[in-house]
């Protein structure tokens, strides 16, 4: 007859899907990546939790001993590139996201104020939707992900032409221009734009983005660049913010997005 003493059934009867969940929850990740300070950490939690009634008053109270831009920085800007992460994982849906982003900017306005001069950006993106395409989950998404890396953003909203969209870019010289298509009767606009913007000598880099499109046609015309997802967006941005040319990102994408 077989023995059972001393066998450890926790070894056996361990549920690893259930181990998974747990390491995968919204608290477990939000534990390795907010800010340890506690005065941030609080300012930080109210983005993660979507605690827009709560934010205010946990800005204030940080602002009484740390300074305005590490209150943003490494308080509600730690906060929401937790809720990014979530939102990569398929934890977070766009109602987190939104709600986060609106906790986030409630939080930015009220530090903002103790700024002499205000908030410095790193830098000016126009964004928009094809011409013809409703779709404008994706570009909102990737809007919230570059305000809150610091990025001013013009966004022109969904439907818009293509000579809008060059005549913005004229008018306000962005680093940086995206547009996003979930459909493939739309996406043939965005070679349309990049042809007019380098006939008029613009070499701003235009990134090409959703659902209909993918990275060989992205970077099928002069000044075209993929951002897969909306998390990829800011660390594009910051590469070009850093000199790189549309050709330099294309030839160093795999890196530069990293795990975003």
């Amino acid at each position: 007859m077989v023995s059972h003493k001393g066998v450890d059934y926790a070894k056996i009867l361990k549920r690893y899907d259930v181990q998974s969940q747990n390491e995968a929850s919204p608290q477990a990740i939000a534990e390795k990546m907010l800010v340890k300070d506690p005065v941030l950490r609080k300012v930080a939690e109210t983005v993660v939790w979507k605690q827009f009634k709560d934010v205010v008053a946990a800005t204030n109270e940080a602002l009484k001993t740390k300074d305005p831009l590490v209150v943003i920085n490494d308080g509600l800007v730690n906060g929401m590139e937790v809720v990014a992460k979530l939102y990569a994982d398929h934890i977070y849906y766009l109602p987190d996201i939104m709600m986060a982003a609106k906790t986030m900017e409630m939080g930015i306005a009220v530090a903002e104020k103790k700024i002499a001069g205000g908030r410095e950006t790193k830098g000016l993106v126009v964004m928009h939707v094809a011409e013809g395409d409703p779709h404008d989950i994706g570009k909102n998404i990737a809007k919230v992900m570059l305000t809150s890396t610091g990025y001013s953003v013009i966004d022109m909203g969904k439907d818009v032409a293509v000579d809008d969209v060059v005549a913005m870019v004229v008018k306000e010289k962005p680093m940086l221009v995206t547009g996003t298509a979930l459909m493939t009767t739309t996406m043939t606009a965005f070679p349309r734009a990049a042809e007019k913007l380098v006939a008029k000598g613009i070499k701003t880099p235009f990134m090409s983005a959703g659902g209909a499109v993918n990275r060989d046609f992205s970077e099928s015309f002069d000044l075209g660049i993929y951002s897969q997802k909306a998390p990829q967006t800011p660390p594009i941005a910051d590469k070009i913010k850093a000199g790189y040319d549309w050709r330099k990102i294309r030839a160093e994408w795999e890196n530069i997005i990293g795990g975003a």
